[in-house]
């Protein structure tokens, strides 16, 4: 890979010769193979409310940040709308029948050697540094071990029946929520319930009851993120705010400036917000734009290092939101800006994942199992499908959650896979 580096840079300048573009010296050496790159999540960042906030101008860091580069739409076809098949889909370019993890309710640890982190780390050897900084408690970066564990007939009959009554509980909590159609509704549910301790995370079952040859086990596949994590110098999960993770992201840049490094610096607060409040509520606006403050400060700490023309930057999300509503349940647009000035064409979920290895100079060909997502920066030899408007397993759910008739444009737009102009 590395003799096509220089090809690379001059089919860059000649393209934006072409185009009448004026040629940067910084776009130049992003067109280069990086030295480092940022994988930045926007957790439930719905697309349509991320253009609306560009157009308005309250997103200055990430408008600034796709001039450089791009602005290209990104739908989810394979794996719930959620952030456990999201993030699991993003770390990976594969399909949930690949890794196991189709959901936040079914999942299983990540075969090893399948990650990113994984990925570069054999790439590169172990000087290379590996980060993740991570805002959720729960379905991003939990680090929980598989397990088996055998069971009396006792200990079985009683998590049966704790688990019926915390389904029959949740139930109520979502019947009263569709009855009632309010937030006030919702937090009255959810205190009625037990308040989890993350928006919209619900009470984690962990296990499954299984029997072999008449014996009784809980069984446990483990969370995707637990080989995974193994591959990094830094894991860190759980922050919660966007504060705490933005802060630490920057203490980290400044630990490992003269090492070549990927990050995942992944902020919760959209999400949360959004559980919280709804998709258009004022407190998910404003955690875009908290989210987007953040970006700003670690570009200017890249700025401050002398890293930033080293290093590629991409914002992404795991899932939307549906539309003014407090959920994900089919959520599938989503987006990707960058400095990248090689990204050229809109993709699905798992395109990322290729599209980070492949400007790190990491041969995909030689990649096994064969990655389900191909490189943004290249023309796609698959179809590039787009999600549709509801949900083909769960209609009647989507129009529930009122989808249908709802700023159906809304949803659907997106900066048309737009390139610096």
């Amino acid at each position: 890979m590395k003799r096509l580096v220089r090809p690379l840079v001059l089919l860059a300048l000649a393209l934006m010769l072409l185009s009448g573009r004026p040629v940067f010296a910084e776009e130049a050496g992003k067109a280069a193979k990086p030295q480092n790159i940022i994988l930045i999540g926007w957790d439930g960042a719905q697309r349509a409310h991320v253009m609306e906030c560009l157009q308005r101008g309250e997103l200055p860091n990430l408008q600034k940040l796709a001039k450089e580069g791009a602005l290209v739409n990104i739908d989810v076809v394979t794996g719930a709308t959620d952030t456990k098949a999201g993030w699991t889909q993003i770390l990976t370019g594969y399909n949930p029948e690949v890794t196991g993890v189709y959901s936040n309710g079914r999942y299983r640890d990540v075969p090893k050697g399948l990650s990113v982190f994984e990925r570069l780390k054999e790439h590169f050897g172990p000087d290379f540094v590996c980060v993740a900084v991570i805002g959720k408690r729960e379905h991003c970066g939990e680090i929980r071990e598989p397990f088996k564990r055998q069971l009396t007939d006792e200990e079985a009959a009683k998590i049966q029946a704790e688990r019926q009554a915390q389904a029959k509980q949740q139930g109520q909590a979502r019947q009263q929520q569709r009855a009632q159609g309010n937030q006030a509704a919702q937090r009255r549910a959810q205190q009625k319930a037990g308040q989890p301790a993350q928006p919209g995370a619900g009470r984690q079952v962990i296990g499954r009851i299984v029997e072999e040859n008449g014996v009784k086990y809980l069984v446990f596949e483990g969370s995707p993120y637990y080989t995974m994590h193994k591959a990094c110098d830094v894991w860190e999960y759980g922050l919660m705010e966007d504060e705490k993770v933005g802060s630490r992201a920057i203490e980290l840049l400044e630990k490992y400036r003269d090492k070549p490094f990927f990050f995942f610096v992944h902020f919760a607060s959209v999400d949360h917000q959004g559980h919280r409040f709804g998709e258009n509520s004022k407190e998910y606006n404003d955690a875009l734009i908290s989210n987007d403050a953040w970006l700003g400060k670690i570009v200017e700490k890249l700025k401050e290092l002398g890293l930033y023309d080293k290093t590629l930057i991409y914002v992404t999300a795991d899932h939307g939101f549906n539309e003014g509503g407090t959920g994900h349940s089919y959520a599938p647009y989503v987006f990707l800006a960058t400095n990248d000035p090689l990204v050229k064409r809109d993709g699905m979920r798992q395109d990322i994942a290729p599209t980070i290895l492949a400007r790190f100079g990491v041969d995909l060909s030689k990649l096994q199992p064969p990655l389900d997502g191909e490189p943004l920066t290249q023309p796609a030899t698959k179809p590039v499908l787009k999600a549709p408007e509801t949900s083909p397993a769960k209609p009647q759910a989507a129009r529930a959650q009122g989808r249908a008739g709802q700023r159906t444009a809304r949803q659907g737009q997106a900066a048309p896979a737009t390139q610096a102009p």
